[in-house]
């Protein structure tokens, strides 16, 4: 009895990913029209945005959103936790559509998605190559410094493993060379829908925190303290290990 539950359950997990990824290629086929077509960045941001919304809601994930009003009108600077191929879509679906997302540059080998991405105004850093990637944490803080609003997942990857990896100094850079305000926030329940390693999605409780603005208290190295302050207050609401503690 207990084997006949456990193959309906994996069954029904089955369908539910399958199910997922039909709903995300219709919402994909649709943007990417609109988006080729649309004049203006922020109109195409905003359409990115609704069709997000979109997909989270044909597939019963619509996240739970606490902290909203603690994102400034002003300009910002946001740092989010990295734990699932979904936070893109998540945060998308969450944030204002004046934001443009930080992402690793490896992701325009894929042209389309290269197409799409540079259509929404989003930025690319180079991870390996130390040149390429000087020239583009540049060109991010010249965009800091002209006070735009920008979205980063500072982790950089993730992994399968439950944990808060080490951060990249990108994003504080960023907000100490902007004068602009850091924003940590909390994305749950998205390694749970869709982690590292596996192809269909599962149904997960989702949740967004953001956070209230952290800030430096006029340290030396005002970077390396936003960072550290930043990581404090995702890992209060985080619900997982900080990877850096737990391995010394």
């Amino acid at each position: 009895m207990r084997s006949h539950t456990g193959t309906i359950a994996a069954l029904g997990q089955s369908l539910y990913g399958i199910a997922a990824w039909l709903a995300f290629l219709g919402v994909v086929i649709l943007l990417l029209t609109v988006v080729m077509v649309l004049p203006g960045e922020q109109r195409r941001r905003a359409a990115t945005r609704q069709a997000a919304r979109i997909f989270l809601r044909l597939t019963a994930a619509r996240p739970l959103i606490q902290g909203l009003e603690h994102l400034p009108a002003e300009p910002c600077i946001v740092a989010a936790n990295h734990s699932s191929y979904m936070d893109g879509v998540i945060l998308t679906a969450v944030l204002p559509p004046r934001f443009g997302f930080v992402i690793k540059r490896e992701v325009t080998k894929v042209p389309l998605v290269h197409f799409f991405l540079r259509r929404i105004g989003s930025q690319f850093v180079e991870r390996f190559d130390t040149r390429r990637g000087a020239s583009d944490a540049r060109r991010i803080l010249a965009l800091a410094e002209s006070r735009q609003c920008l979205a980063f997942f500072p982790e950089g990857t993730f992994r399968a493993e439950p944990g808060l990896r080490r951060f990249q100094s990108g994003a504080f850079a960023a907000a100490v060379r902007g004068g602009v305000p850091l924003v940590p926030v909390v994305i749950r329940g998205a390694r749970q829908m869709l982690s590292a390693g596996r192809w269909l999605p599962r149904h997960s409780a989702l949740a967004v925190i953001v956070k209230p603005p952290v800030r430096h208290n006029g340290e030396d190295d005002a970077v390396a303290a936003l960072l550290r302050a930043c990581r404090r207050s995702i890992l209060e609401d985080l619900s997982e290990p900080d990877l850096l503690s737990s391995r010394g």
